[in-house]
C-alpha cells in the first residue's frame, strides 16, 4: 500500500465539525502536540509502517494507521504486533521503526502551515508554549532541532514523562501544571482524535486542526476546528487581531 497522499489543508471541509464554541475564561498559556500538528510526521509514519510491514510480508493499511494514531509507541506498536500477528516484541518494532525514521527525516520533515506565524504571534503578546507529544523524548527532541524550535517552548513533555498517555489527560494536566495556570486556561492545539480527547478529558479548551490523516475522525468533543494553524478561528480565540 502505498503512503497516504497529503492534501493542502486549506482544502480540507470541517463543516460536519462542531460549531467553534467560546468561553470567557482568558487563555493563559498553550500546549502543541508534535506529530501532524507541528510537523508533517504523520506522512512519514505512513511510510515507515509500510516499509516496517513490507519486510515482513505485509501491508500498512489506513485502518491499522488510524487505529495506532496519536498513541504513545509502546501502546501502538502493541496493537501493530496483535493485529498483523508479529513474532517481535514491541522493543523490536520501536527500534526498527527508530531507524528507518531517522534515516527518512532530514530530507523530509517540514512544519506544518501557519506554525510560524503562530509561534510569533504568542510571542508578541508573551503567552507562554509547550510541547506535549506522545513521541518519545529522543524524537521530539532531534524534530524540532531541525528548525531550532525548543529554545522557543518552555519545556517538552513526552509520553516519557507520564505513567499514562493519550488518550489519558496526564500529558495535559501536567502542562498545566507545570505552566502555572488552570487546565481551563490553556489551549491545546491537536490533530488526532485521540491526543484531542486527552486535551478535552484535562478541561483544556481544545482546537482541532484534523490533516487528511485524521479528518475522518470524531471531533465532537473538541471545542473548536481550524484549517492550519494561523486560522483565524485560533487567533479570535488567543485575542490576537488578524
Amino acid at each position: 500500500m502505498a503512503a497516504i497522499t497529503s492534501i493542502a489543508v486549506e482544502t480540507l471541509s470541517l463543516s460536519r465539525f462542531p460549531v467553534f464554541t467560546m468561553n470567557t475564561t482568558k487563555i493563559q498559556a498553550v500546549a502543541f502536540d508534535m506529530d501532524g500538528l507541528m510537523f508533517n510526521t504523520e506522512d512519514l509514519y505512513d511510510e515507515v509502517g509500510q516499509i516496517l510491514l513490507q519486510r515482513r510480508g505485509q501491508d500498512f493499511s489506513r485502518e491499522l494507521k488510524l487505529e495506532m494514531m496519536g498513541l504513545p509507541g509502546p501502546i501502538a506498536f502493541e496493537i501493530m504486533r496483535t493485529r498483523c500477528n508479529l513474532s517481535d516484541t514491541v522493543p523490536e518494532l520501536q527500534t526498527e521503526c527508530d531507524a528507518i525514521f531517522l534515516d527518512l527525516l532530514p530530507g523530509r520533515i517540514e512544519t506544518m502551515p501557519g506554525l510560524e506565524e503562530l509561534l510569533q504571534a504568542l510571542e508578541e503578546i508573551n503567552i507562554p508554549k509547550c510541547v506535549a507529544t506522545s513521541s518519545h523524548r529522543q524524537f521530539a527532541k532531534r524534530a524540532l532541532g531541525f528548525f531550532d524550535l525548543e529554545p522557543r517552548f518552555e519545556f517538552i513533555l513526552t509520553s516519557d514523562d507520564v505513567a499514562r498517555g493519550k488518550p489519558h489527560p496526564d500529558i495535559y494536566l501536567e502542562a498545566a501544571s507545570r505552566m502555572g495556570v488552570p487546565s481551563a486556561a490553556m489551549l491545546v492545539l491537536e490533530d488526532s482524535y485521540t491526543g484531542s480527547r486527552a486535551a478535552a478529558a484535562s478541561g483544556a479548551f481544545t482546537i482541532a486542526i484534523p490533516t487528511p490523516h485524521s479528518l475522518e475522525m470524531d471531533f465532537s468533543h473538541v471545542n473548536g476546528m481550524a484549517k492550519r494553524l494561523d486560522d483565524p478561528v485560533i487567533m479570535q480565540r488567543l485575542q490576537i487581531s488578524t
